[in-house]
């Protein structure tokens, strides 16, 4: 970096630390958008809350940073009031210059996205309720994954795309797009997805009925919107394919 490039970093950084300002991020509709990959405590649960707990927060900055668009610290719970959380921070920010750690901040119960119940508080906080991950990775066309199709043929086949440190392991489902979209797809030389299931969910969920299906399970989306299971010498081949 040049020291002219250096100056001006400098002087961003004193100009966010003296005259900017720290906006609490509100999760939920971020949480809306994405229900089956990104998950926020329950009502009860922030209802629960009191001093000693850990909250996380995300937080961002204006003017923004450089480096990134928004970061997830980490509170103490000091006192609550009504709706009102008050606690200190407990996590030095990356990227926030107008924050250090210890400082008091104040946001709405609704902006905690993750909690960590305090060992000894009385009484014991509720449980969470259950929730079904979608983790396991499938084969998505890009149209699909990317809204401009709906999941119009689906198939599961043996697992076979896994690395042995993957996290998560391949469901085998192999999710296709409506004929156009995926000619679109091919045009603009734009590749199938490894991702979770739960990416998918997120864009369209129409089939979740079906993701418990076994292996050698296909699908085909009919008129209504519902989907016919496909019987013949080779389901893995889509219907209009076969000859």
């Amino acid at each position: 970096m040049s020291s002219g490039a250096r100056l001006a970093a400098t002087l961003s950084q004193l100009r966010r630390r003296w005259l900017g300002r720290v906006i609490v991020v509100d999760p939920r509709p971020v949480a809306a958008a994405a229900p089956y990959t990104y998950f926020l405590p329950s009502e009860n649960e922030l209802l629960a809350l009191a001093p000693g707990d850990l909250v996380q927060v995300t937080l961002r900055s204006d003017p923004p940073g450089s480096r990134w668009d928004a970061e997830r610290l980490w509170f103490t719970v000091l006192t609550t009031d009504r709706d009102q959380l008050h606690a200190a921070l407990e996590t030095a920010p990356d990227d926030l210059p107008q924050l250090r750690s210890g400082q008091r901040l104040t946001f709405p119960r609704g902006a905690v996205i993750d909690i960590v119940w305090r060992d000894d508080r009385v009484p014991r906080p509720p449980s969470a309720p259950p929730r079904r991950g979608y983790w396991a990775r499938c084969l998505v066309d890009d149209c699909v994954l990317n809204g401009r199709s709906k999941v119009h043929y689906l198939y599961r086949e043996t697992p076979d795309m896994a690395e042995p440190d993957d996290r998560y392991e391949d469901s085998g489902w192999r999710l296709r797009g409506s004929d156009p979209a995926v000619a679109d797809d091919e045009r603009r030389g734009l590749a199938p997805c490894y991702v979770a299931l739960g990416a998918v969910l997120n864009r369209d969920d129409s089939w979740l009925p079906l993701i418990d299906a076994g292996i050698g399970s296909a699908f085909v989306r009919n008129a209504r919107g519902g989907y016919d299971a496909v019987h013949g010498p080779d389901p893995i081949v889509p219907p209009n394919a076969q000859q």
